[in-house]
């Protein structure tokens, strides 16, 4: 399948898609994105408004108890690390960038708790910076796509990405991988007769009527 029968199908399929975490700040950003891992948009906006009420900029969470913040997040999987990691992420930013969020990968990858994924994330959403963040559905569906192999690795995936998707297609491209993923084509039981690229998919298990 042509990369671009993709990108056309996924403009007809989504053509508003967008990121879903609820912010306001790119401060609000960061925090949310790196809570998300692992966890559903969702749960991340049921958790936020508290925090941030608590916690309204880097510098309160930085001094902020550890007990509190994850109290404020307990409902979130894994929440302790996730509490350590956004309070060790703000430390971080008031230490070395004034409490602002870097505007750069390897700044943002050298706070707590921001790997590449998220740093692509943060990068394109709080400064426009042409990204393409790879989670875990924009990993399965280039897989089923064959924008990726089977065994390509998530760092892969991103630069294969990146050379067959025209750059300035990279944000936009990324939500609609996105929502493709969490909307149509599922981990489990994908919708596979709603999709318009099922002939092209190497998914051997696919959920089609009569099956």
């Amino acid at each position: 399948m042509k990369t671009e029968e993709i990108l056309k199908g996924l403009d007809e399929l989504f053509p508003d898609a967008r990121c879903e975490l609820d912010h306001r700040n790119n401060y609000e950003m960061a925090v949310a994105v790196v809570l998300s891992a692992q966890t559903t948009d969702v749960s991340v906006n049921r958790v936020t408004p508290a925090l941030f009420a608590r916690y309204p900029d880097a510098a309160a969470l930085a001094e902020g108890e550890l007990p509190e913040i994850e109290q404020c997040i307990a409902s979130l999987g894994l929440y302790r690390n996730k509490a350590r990691a956004i309070k060790g992420m703000a430390a971080g930013m008031m230490e070395r960038f004034a409490g602002e969020v870097p505007d750069n990968m390897k700044d943002l990858e050298s706070l707590p708790g921001v790997g590449r994924k998220c740093a692509n994330v943060i990068l394109s959403e709080c400064y426009g910076v042409p990204a393409l963040a790879v989670d875990t559905h924009v990993h399965r569906i280039s897989r089923r796509l064959g924008l990726a192999k089977p065994d390509d690795n998530v760092l892969e995936t991103e630069k294969k990405l990146r050379r067959k998707i025209p750059r300035e297609r990279w944000i936009k491209t990324h939500h609609q991988m996105i929502f493709f993923g969490r909307y149509l084509c599922h981990a489990r039981r994908p919708e596979c007769s709603r999709c318009p690229f099922t002939a092209g998919c190497r998914e051997k298990n696919k959920n089609l009527p009569g099956k």
